[in-house]
């Protein structure tokens, strides 16, 4: 059997397809698991045991005359699954344009979240429960199409070249390493850059904390304001965004004590090596979004009058005490 999953878009939702891979492998131990990703994205799942080939596919179409990989454009894509002659696909996604990229490419059994009339397209349909965790909603479309849940325990994977990069540069000394989470696209999700400064300087000067910044490389100016706001330190922060990518990023995660920050996909990404993890979330419910498999504190931001969750209006004192509860003193 020739399977693929559908699981593009960002990182966090990414690596939250591992309990279901683990699970469809168990299921379909001799079948060739295919997975379709976003490029970035889909390298943390780069080492994961429980598929044969990651797909990554460039939603946007190409420029005229320009050399590209097969999968890019939707159509390009669908002619490209076709040829590829998939017997099942799985879609981990809730659009309906996910739903018809299968049903195009002539997958004949499909299997998805009944929303928005996309069953119409489906061969098994989970209904999208409006409670639960993600992961668990992944997990469904597994018992729809009648394949056991035997476990919903995280884990995830490094690579050896990984491991070295970071060991290379990591600090030495005592003292609980933190990685801070303090950049978002989503500019609802920020934390002010004076708060966060303010944790920054209590990890580092009240907690003895080794503190560390890893982002994308736009995200080093942001991590600038908050260390010039937070200075003095007694000691300064790692910035890694110029040093590391995914893969490495992945193993810094790894040697963290405890995460803190914005809900971003990075706090996935340390619940998957069960880092302990404070959340902070404004708009996002972190019932639905909470790090999965591991210790964590979410921290929801206030509402307004008008119901509007506002990051602006979290105390720094009330994100000193969640941290308190997960990192020993």
């Amino acid at each position: 059997m020739r399977i693929l999953v559908i699981r593009y878009r960002y990182l966090g939702d990414t690596v939250l397809a591992i309990p279901f891979l683990r699970n469809l492998r168990a299921a379909c131990p001799d079948a060739t698991i295919d997975v379709l990703v976003e490029p970035r994205s889909g390298e943390v799942l780069a080492a994961c045991p429980y598929l044969d080939e990651l797909i990554a596919w460039h939603r946007r179409p190409p420029a005229p005359g320009a050399r590209t990989p097969e999968c890019r454009g939707y159509w390009p894509a669908i002619r490209f699954l076709r040829r590829r002659r998939y017997d099942k696909a799985y879609v981990l996604r809730r659009a309906v344009s996910s739903v018809l990229l299968p049903w195009l490419a002539g997958i004949p059994w499909r299997v998805g979240f009944a929303r928005e009339g996309a069953q119409l397209l489906l061969t098994r349909a989970a209904p999208y429960r409006t409670t639960g965790h993600e992961v668990e909603r992944f997990l469904d479309l597994l018992r729809a199409d009648g394949l056991p849940v035997r476990d919903a325990h995280n884990e995830n994977w490094t690579t050896p070249a990984a491991e070295a990069t970071v060991a290379a540069a990591f600090p030495a000394g005592a003292g609980p390493q933190v990685f801070l989470c303090a950049v978002s696209t989503d500019p609802v999700k920020q934390w002010p850059t004076d708060r966060m400064a303010g944790l920054l300087r209590w990890l580092i000067d009240d907690r003895g904390a080794t503190v560390h910044f890893c982002g994308a490389p736009a995200d080093q100016s942001a991590h600038a304001a908050i260390i010039a706001a937070a200075t003095p330190l007694s000691r300064p922060p790692v910035e890694w965004s110029h040093r590391l990518d995914l893969a490495a990023t992945l193993a810094l995660l790894r040697r963290m004590h405890l995460v803190v920050g914005i809900d971003t996909g990075q706090l996935h990404l340390a619940a998957s090596f069960h880092v302990p993890v404070v959340g902070l979330y404004g708009p996002q419910d972190p019932v639905h979004w909470h790090p999965w498999d591991t210790r964590h504190v979410a921290v929801r931001a206030p509402q307004d009058e008008t119901g509007r969750w506002r990051m602006d209006r979290l105390a720094l004192s009330t994100v000193q005490a969640a941290v308190d509860q997960l990192l020993p003193r």
